[in-house]
């Protein structure tokens, strides 16, 4: 069994920058992660609200930048997926897919996954005209007409990019105003081949072997919108899954934590979306990052002091 200070489980911006503090502060740190390193913000073409890029950086190029920075400090990572967490004598047991580890501390740091709108035809469709990623599938809707689904940052970021790609691009959220920041949905709505419709609702989506048509519910009342694609971006579903029935959760799934990111369990500690209360930002979830891991240090070292008093 592998043993080390501090396991962070997930390779996002909360956990690659956990794992570089706590690292640079001295710990053994292994990362977890059973997919690329910058969890979702790997699909982003730009993030435009990140501090140190004020031209923006594509998510593709700042998650190997995160990755690389834990390096060099001495981070290890691990391709895997964990199944379960368990409470041991010396911390935590993380159970994974092919090897088990042990650790003094953990920081979860899985993030969310995007929530699905559970209209008729959207699953049947799912990656035959249905996604949740403009920068991966957005070149197969060249010159074509695509619907997104949302009013938050990622519908018009996501939107934005398609608007480059796509004939046109129809934005569909539910409320009167887009949650989306100021001078991004300034910016989207003034370009020529976006229309927003405001204090709408997709209802159903239309086609057989492909994505042809989108329901929607408006103001109005309902109509139909020609479009051969449609992105999904109604928001998160928190990946609490490996930790349920271990730690208090709130109703959507989003772990509780104190002030110093911990959860009901001593030594286990909690970042980003996954964190009940978090905001939907990259810069707060590299702030969770940052002071999860100054607690889970502190964490360690109270321990251990403890144990040489002990001893």
């Amino acid at each position: 069994m592998t043993s080390v200070d501090l396991v962070v489980v997930g390779a996002g911006t909360a956990g690659l920058t956990a794992a570089a503090v706590a690292a640079a502060d001295g710990l053994q740190v292994l990362v977890v992660e059973q997919l690329a390193p910058g969890g979702q913000i790997a699909t982003v073409d730009k993030i435009r609200n990140f501090p140190g890029f004020p031209d923006g950086i594509g998510g593709y190029e700042l998650g190997p930048l995160l990755q690389q920075q834990g390096a060099d400090v001495g981070v290890d990572f691990l391709l895997d997926t964990v199944e379960g967490i368990d409470p041991s004598a010396n911390g935590f047991v993380v159970r994974c897919a092919e090897t088990t580890l042990e650790a003094r501390a953990v920081i979860l740091a899985m993030g969310s996954r995007r929530r699905a709108l559970d209209v008729p035809g959207e699953a049947d469709l799912e990656g035959r005209g249905v996604s949740h990623c403009a920068s991966c599938d957005g070149h197969f809707f060249r010159g074509k007409t695509v619907v997104v689904a949302g009013g938050g940052d990622s519908a018009f970021d996501e939107a934005e990019v398609l608007a480059g790609i796509a004939k046109d691009v129809v934005i569909v959220h539910e409320s009167a105003k887009p949650r989306a920041q100021r001078l991004t949905v300034e910016r989207v709505s003034a370009l020529p081949n976006v229309r927003i419709l405001p204090e709408a609702r997709i209802a159903a989506v239309g086609g057989t072997q492909e994505v042809e048509h989108i329901i929607v519910d408006g103001p109005g009342g309902r109509s139909e919108e020609p479009a051969a694609g449609l992105f999904v971006y109604v928001g998160l579903i928190p990946n609490s899954a490996i930790v349920a029935g271990l730690v208090e959760t709130d109703d959507a799934g989003a772990i509780i934590a104190d002030r110093d990111f911990q959860t009901a369990v001593p030594g286990l500690f909690v970042a980003g979306d996954l964190r009940s209360g978090a905001r939907a930002l990259l810069a707060s979830a590299a702030g969770d990052g940052a002071s999860a891991a100054a607690a889970a240090v502190r964490h360690i070292r109270q321990i251990a002091s403890v144990g040489e008093v002990a001893a």
